[in-house]
């Protein structure tokens, strides 16, 4: 509100500094102020209000050290991160632009299935919490929300490239590139690195790619659902989803930056998105949520996110992944999320395998996710989450290095 309040002051009355809103670096910086004050200042409060509640965790006996001393440990602790951030960016962004409109969205509606997830688990005493199908359904949901939108959406678009041309009086000209429907994305460490969904397609004629919204939206539900199911399964452990995800979030910043940025996508030869650098306002405020929500989730935790937070930061980061174009980048970037998961699916399918071949289940970890068979073998948890936030920095570096390695 505070944008379209100081933009009209500037075009009516020219108040000094009241252009200072049209920058979105200054804008950033204070959602990232605000969310930060919000998170540590009143994540207290609320903190304190679950514990009056006794909207406790309640912790099965997994064998882990020092596990018993966590219970009752308040969660729902991800409705710090959301309100840390859906304040600021309310107060400083464009939320008519429709990426942040997604955004907004995606946080509200991962949000709620998570706190409905939650209130089953502490409420009705149910330790499954929301039945799987219903938790899929809703990422199913969302992710037909974003694919849709960003199929259909006139204002989703993006430039082509300009074009340099040498006329017949040996002058060189430079042509701009039209903005475009498209559903091209970016493949890491090749020179020629856009890939076009509708050439999965193309085999079926001229007229295919009017259909291409049939492989397209699947594909970003894929997405939406692998990704917020892997930040899930990342939260295990005091302040480790909330860190690594931290990472994640600044990391995309950068490239939501750089493709709204007609110099720098011009000078990295990568896809300028126009209106994508809105949203670069909302991860600030998003990161300063979960970096003022570590102060408390630190170990030992305060106060645990519960699946209200980790479902929406996963939708939220494949999102923003999505919109930037950089979705084939999330197995790298995303590493830590990846390996948590494909640590589950492995350990369940050998556990199954071998219980049908020879009768009795084997397992390849000593637990799983990844994090616990870290605990069993008898590492304290503060060990693996900085050295997971290590590996975490050094996919990020990599994932940004892809902007000119090719």
């Amino acid at each position: 509100m505070l944008y379209y309040l100081f933009d009209y002051l500037e075009k009516q009355y020219q108040v000094p500094g009241a252009s200072l809103f049209g920058f979105i670096t200054f804008r950033a910086a204070m959602a990232v102020l605000l969310s930060l004050i919000l998170a540590t200042v009143y994540g207290k409060k609320i903190i304190l209000f679950l514990q009056r509640k006794q909207i406790g965790e309640s912790i099965r006996d997994l064998g882990l050290e020092g596990q018993e001393k966590k219970a009752g440990t308040p969660t729902m602790g991800g409705l710090i991160i959301i309100m840390s951030t859906l304040i600021p960016v309310v107060l400083f962004a464009d939320i008519l632009n429709i990426y942040v409109i997604l955004l907004i969205v995606t946080i509200i509606w991962m949000g709620i299935i998570g706190f409905i997830d939650d209130y089953i688990k502490i409420f009705k005493k149910d330790k499954k919490g929301l039945k799987g199908r219903f938790k899929i359904l809703g990422q199913v949901i969302l992710g037909l929300i974003v694919g849709a939108t960003l199929y259909f959406h006139p204002e989703v678009t993006m430039r082509e490239r300009n074009k340099t041309i040498i006329t017949e009086q040996y002058t060189i000209e430079k042509i701009k590139g039209e903005e475009i429907k498209s559903t091209m994305t970016t493949v890491p460490f090749f020179k020629n690195n856009e890939f076009d969904y509708g050439d999965l397609i193309s085999w079926a004629g001229d007229g295919a790619k009017d259909y291409v919204w049939l492989v397209f939206i699947p594909m970003i539900i894929l997405i939406v659902s692998a990704v917020s199911n892997g930040a899930n399964l990342t939260d295990g452990i005091d302040g480790l989803a909330a860190g690594t995800s931290a990472i994640i979030v600044l990391t995309l910043g950068i490239f939501a930056w750089v493709s709204d940025n007609i110099i720098f996508s011009d000078y990295l030869d990568i896809m300028y998105i126009p209106g994508t650098g809105e949203i670069v306002v909302f991860i600030a405020a998003f990161v300063g949520a979960l970096v003022g929500f570590l102060w408390y989730n630190a170990f030992p935790a305060q106060i645990f996110m519960g699946d209200t937070g980790s479902l929406a930061i996963g939708g939220v980061i494949a999102v923003i992944a999505i919109i930037v174009r950089k979705e084939i980048l999330i197995p790298i970037l995303c590493g830590i999320f990846f390996a948590e998961i494909i640590s589950v699916m492995v350990q369940v399918g050998y556990f199954k395998y071998t219980r049908r071949k020879e009768g009795v289940g084997k397992r390849i970890f000593l637990m799983a996710p990844l994090h616990h068979h870290y605990q069993k073998k008898g590492y304290h948890e503060s060990k693996i989450v900085t050295r997971f936030w290590i590996i975490g920095i050094m996919l990020a570096i990599i994932t940004i290095v892809t902007l000119k390695v090719r």
